[in-house]
């Protein structure tokens, strides 16, 4: 019956949600009540007004922001909004990229930034994809085109072979773009060859969990050799979600996570074998893992150790979990279903 509940799948219909966006862009209306402001510096609040009249910044907001940035006159800043604008970034990305780099603003954005948005165009990036990427990491308009960019660029698309799995590299994490490759990329790419993990398996994890060589070459190796420990195979893709699960948390929040397991009557046996068949189970949140086991434990009444042993339920949300519980659990007192223990050693 558990497994059954893990299996069943069901169709359900798709809801569309259609979002209209104002035309009308903030960026460029003025408050109607204009706040006044008495600073001893009347360039210091020639910029806070700025901020807030014409990004909408609240007044907390710009006044922190121009502890990283001074400007008396609105021609650059205004250039750089425009220029943003010209190139489809929307406002709400616009003020967001400022928030996060305001140093921009006092960018000569013909010189430095254009031809860096005209390089990116060119390998692939559409207009969308380049907004939303560089609303949410501007900071990659602040290292040098042809010293940094480009050959970063080159490096991924020579490992890739091709521009498109470069460019959903670099969408899922921008900062392989900028991070020193001999420090993090090739030492961690050569921890994981020497660990038996094969080049194509290198090449899915770069693509899809680019993060993960940006992390501690000492530590990815520590992480490595407990992934081996635990008894998983270099050559699996598990070992891949195994060593993504542990990248992903400190060792103080991974050992939280095996005490609420263990509160749930867990070994640490049964914990490492969870592990071993269902890895992200430790990726779970500590309330989700709460709530998931006290449903099938105390609502079900499922004996915790036969979840250990399909610890892939974990994964799933509640809203999946709790119906077709029911309807396991109705089947089952209809006589339509027998219980039936899989054994996944």
């Amino acid at each position: 019956m558990f497994y059954f509940i893990i299996r069943t799948s069901f169709v359900h219909g798709r809801q569309t949600i259609a979002a209209s966006q104002s035309s009308n862009l903030l960026i460029f209306k003025r408050s109607i009540g204009l706040r006044l402001f008495s600073n001893s510096s009347n360039g210091h609040s020639f910029m806070v007004s700025y901020l807030i009249n014409k990004c909408g910044f609240s007044p907390e907001m710009a006044s922190r922001v121009s502890n990283f940035v001074h400007f008396e006159t609105p021609e650059k800043p205004d250039s750089l909004i425009v220029f943003l604008e010209n190139h489809g970034f929307s406002q709400t990305q616009i003020v967001k990229l400022i928030k996060r780099e305001p140093t921009l603003l006092l960018s000569d954005t013909e010189k430095t930034l254009l031809p860096k948005l005209e390089f990116l165009y060119s390998v692939g990036f559409s207009r969308p994809e380049l907004a939303k990427l560089l609303s949410s990491h501007p900071h990659l308009l602040k290292y040098s085109l042809k010293k940094q960019i480009i050959p970063s660029f080159n490096l991924l698309r020579d490992l890739f072979q091709s521009d498109d799995k470069t460019i959903k590299a670099i969408k899922r994490f921008a900062g392989i773009l900028v991070y020193d490759s001999k420090s993090y990329l090739y030492p961690n790419m050569n921890v994981l060859r020497g660990n038996g993990v094969p080049e194509s398996n290198i090449l899915v994890l770069l693509n899809r969990y680019p993060r993960t060589f940006l992390y501690n070459p000492v530590r990815l190796k520590e992480i490595v050799e407990e992934v081996k420990v635990m008894g998983i195979n270099s050559s699996t893709k598990k070992f891949l979600a195994a060593v993504i699960a542990l990248t992903s948390m400190s060792k103080s929040t991974l050992e939280r996570k095996f005490d609420v397991y263990r509160r749930w009557g867990w070994s640490d046996q049964e914990i490492h074998e969870a592990f071993q068949r269902y890895p992200s189970c430790i990726e779970v949140s500590e309330d989700k893992i709460m709530a998931i086991m006290d449903f099938l434990v105390n609502k079900m009444g499922y004996n915790s150790t036969l979840i250990a042993k399909q610890s892939s339920v974990l994964g799933r949300s509640l809203k999946r979990i709790v119906p077709r519980a029911l309807f396991a659990r109705e089947l089952l007192s209809l006589g339509l279903i027998r219980i039936t223990v899989f054994d996944t050693s």
